[in-house]
């Protein structure tokens, strides 16, 4: 647990850790200090490994947005191969917070499209904080598009709280081109593989999230809106923002047993922030088993098979939200 950035709910592992640190940094440790530092061993491990298998989806929201977590670019040196990035919409600008280009993944070419945060307050502000513009869901979806006409699968990674609310991207059409991208991703003839790799915020992430296989990492989210948000709405404070993301059913889990998504990618042992190589090798095999899923589909099939799999979400659970005055 090298990271600098700690989270509250951690506390214990890092008191424990930083222990262990201590007891190794010894020069000769004796005998008895050697089979301390084992059990110390032993303790995190199981210690963090309980932890993270009982998360609560606030904390889950808080691993997601873990400032050492990999993001798309970390994936993209990572996980594929051969990247040639392609810039601009042919229309206003080149949005720095989506990133587009041909890629090889495992041996196959393929169109990549992503969502990127930025890691530095130089590419956050250039990024937008992974909030894209409506020139960013028109440069990926004219991607896309290329990729249908050449026949070249399309994998798409997302990670943004959701798209930019700004004046501006509201006055460009940021609703609109998001619709359009919804509408023209579901005609693709070319199988789509998306995974969310943190945050799945909104129609920010729907965006670019149309996919005939759409995956989560075990620790990320995926909503209609943020737990801050919805706070807002219902409880007019974002103080509530834990009780909101209870109350959205979000995580992984929730996902997978509602039928929202087709496959949860396990993260290493407390979290994708603390290996990257790891969790970027389990992604790229996951994501290379997908595309091979569909080698024998038909471009009709294909499509079908996107239109069916978006029909079949619907189920709900009825009951009372409990609403807090103040």
């Amino acid at each position: 647990m090298a990271s600098l950035h700690r989270l509250p709910f951690e506390k214990p592992l890092y008191e424990l850790e930083d222990r262990l640190v201590q007891l190794e940094a010894q020069p000769d440790p004796s005998p008895a200090e050697k089979e301390s530092m084992r059990r110390m061993r032993v303790e995190l491990t199981q210690m963090t490994r309980e932890l993270y298998a009982n998360l609560d989806p606030w904390q889950t929201v808080q691993v997601s947005r873990h400032p050492d977590r990999p993001q798309t670019r970390d994936y993209l040196e990572l996980v594929f191969d051969e990247f040639v990035e392609l810039h601009g919409d042919k229309a206003f600008g080149d949005d720095r917070a989506i990133a587009t280009g041909f890629a090889r993944l495992g041996g196959r070419k393929v169109m990549f499209v992503g969502l990127q945060k930025g890691r530095t307050l130089k590419e956050r502000n250039e990024c937008n904080y992974g909030c894209a513009h409506p020139e960013g869901y028109r440069k990926a979806m004219q991607k896309m598009e290329m990729a249908s006409r050449y026949g070249l699968p399309i994998v798409c990674l997302i990670d943004t709280p959701g798209a930019y609310p700004g004046i501006g991207a509201e006055e460009r059409g940021q609703s609109y081109n998001i619709a359009v991208n919804l509408r023209d991703m579901s005609t693709l003839e070319v199988p789509v593989v998306c995974a969310v790799i943190g945050e799945g915020g909104s129609g920010g992430a729907l965006g670019i999230g149309m996919g005939n296989h759409v995956a989560v990492l075990e620790h990320a989210y995926y909503s209609v809106i943020s737990p801050e948000g919805c706070a807002g709405i219902l409880w007019k404070s974002a103080v509530h923002k834990d009780k909101a993301a209870r109350a959205l059913r979000f995580t992984s889990k929730d996902l997978m047993e509602l039928g929202v998504i087709d496959e949860v990618i396990p993260e290493p042992l407390g979290g994708a922030h603390r290996d990257h190589f790891k969790i970027a090798t389990t992604l790229k095999g996951r994501l290379i088993e997908a595309l091979q899923k569909f080698e024998k589909f038909t471009p009709d099939e294909i499509v079908e098979h996107r239109y069916e799999r978006f029909r079949r979400i619907g189920v709900f659970h009825e009951g009372e939200v409990e609403l807090t005055a103040g």
